[in-house]
């Protein structure tokens, strides 16, 4: 049995609950002053505010000496299992390459794909360990991982197996989801709904049991609603949960297949209108939004105010992945959520801890600091929320805390 006490922290602050929080809700958070924590075989015992703080036998104390504690950070939304880089695709995106032009040309996820099919397990593995490990410095101690650069069954396979493998070993709480319809194939070229049927024939019944999410590209270039309505179904039925990307460079009607399908999530929602964002608010749809990749792109950033306004839970993520945002910096994209989506610090909180989990699942064991969660916590260097949001290009996590380790 192990005890922690973390003491002399000047201010918790901590969205509550295990279910996803929308409109006023979402701003809403609880802060403590004076507070100790006590821990338990890495669960919050003890809550103690108002500079009371009893007596325990503990192992270990740490003193957070007056600064600010959350809950740790949920990072919803990454494609970080992959080989290679693509550096040599920014002169075209300055010269005014458009992203689905590059794709179509053979570049994009295209390029990813044979360097992730040239890669071992062990070397994907080992890579992506190292991500993780510095993403943890960061305040992140839990995240979700899409294949999606291997487009055949084998390899599909093998970025899920690697998937696997991280969340036997390593420290994180990691959810793993299944995107085979991220991109045609190469050797499905000109012939997208062939492709389609061998998710549907062969890759889902064989990923079922590796991945908890299903997720499919619908863009106009990649795939059409109907195309991830036969994908998602399928998944469905299977007894997969539902995620999409949608409506990241058009509207073509992504939103709303997430909210018809009961899908736990849309992602990106760049370009979604009033339309898709009532179709989400009305079908309870998480927005998981992707501020860095509207920085990397220079492209809009989505209506995360009007998705607030209209009753859509919103989470905020990285979207690490080779192209369109090579970060896997969630104090930035907290940063630019402040910034470019205008949220209060408060919703910015709940969009990258309870609302991020319950996109993954976790509500109900992480995503808030309350007694019976697992005590998965950040130290920051900062008396106040405000201060992290504010500064920039600086790692503000002074001390990472999961399930009751320091890390």
């Amino acid at each position: 049995m192990s005890r922690l006490l973390i003491r002399n922290i000047g201010l918790l602050q901590t969205p509550v609950g295990s279910a996803p929080l929308c409109g006023a809700a979402q701003g809403e958070n609880r802060k403590l002053r004076d507070v100790c924590i006590f821990v338990q075989d890495g669960i919050i015992i003890g809550i103690y505010d108002g500079g009371v703080c009893p007596l325990l036998a503990v192992d270990r104390e740490i003193d957070a000496r007056g600064k600010l504690v959350t809950p740790g950070l949920v990072d919803c939304h990454t494609h970080l299992v992959f080989g290679g880089w693509r550096q040599h695709e920014v002169p075209l995106k300055l010269q005014g390459a458009s992203y689905l032009e590059i794709l179509q040309a053979g570049g994009g996820i295209l390029n990813t794909l044979n360097s992730t099919r040239s890669a071992s397990a062990e070397q994907l593995y080992e890579r992506s360990k190292g991500f993780l490990n510095e993403m943890l410095k960061l305040g992140v101690t839990t995240c979700e991982i899409k294949s999606g650069y291997g487009l055949s069954a084998k390899e599909e396979l093998k970025q899920l197996e690697v998937i696997s493998m991280l969340q036997k070993q390593h420290k994180m709480d990691i959810v793993s989801t299944f995107m085979a319809a991220h991109a045609v194939p190469p050797e499905y070229k000109g012939n997208g709904d062939g492709y389609i049927d061998r998710i549907v024939e062969e890759m889902l019944p064989a990923a079922r049991e590796k991945a908890a999410y299903c997720d499919a590209f619908c863009e106009e270039g990649v795939f059409s609603v109907a195309q991830c309505r036969r994908v998602l179904q399928r998944a469905k039925e299977l007894g997969m949960k539902l995620k999409l990307h949608a409506d990241e460079i058009e509207a073509i009607g992504g939103a709303q297949l997430a909210a018809e399908l009961g899908a736990v999530s849309a992602e990106h929602l760049i370009a979604t209108d009033e339309t898709g964002i009532e179709a989400l608010a009305r079908g309870k749809v998480m927005a998981d939004l992707l501020p860095q990749t509207s920085f990397y792109l220079d492209k809009p950033y989505a209506n995360a105010r009007g998705m607030v306004q209209a009753g859509v839970p919103v989470a905020i993520a990285s979207d690490f992945n080779p192209g369109s945002c090579p970060s896997y910096d969630l104090q930035f994209a907290m940063r630019l959520g402040l910034l470019k989506y205008k949220l209060k610090p408060e919703e910015i909180l709940t969009a990258v801890t309870l609302n991020a989990a319950c996109s993954i699942g976790l509500g109900e064991t992480l995503g808030s600091v309350e007694v019976g969660k697992q005590a998965d916590l950040v130290i920051w260097d900062a008396e106040d929320l405000d201060l992290v949001l504010y500064r920039f290009g600086v790692n503000m996590a002074k001390a990472v805390i999961k399930k009751g380790e320091i890390l």
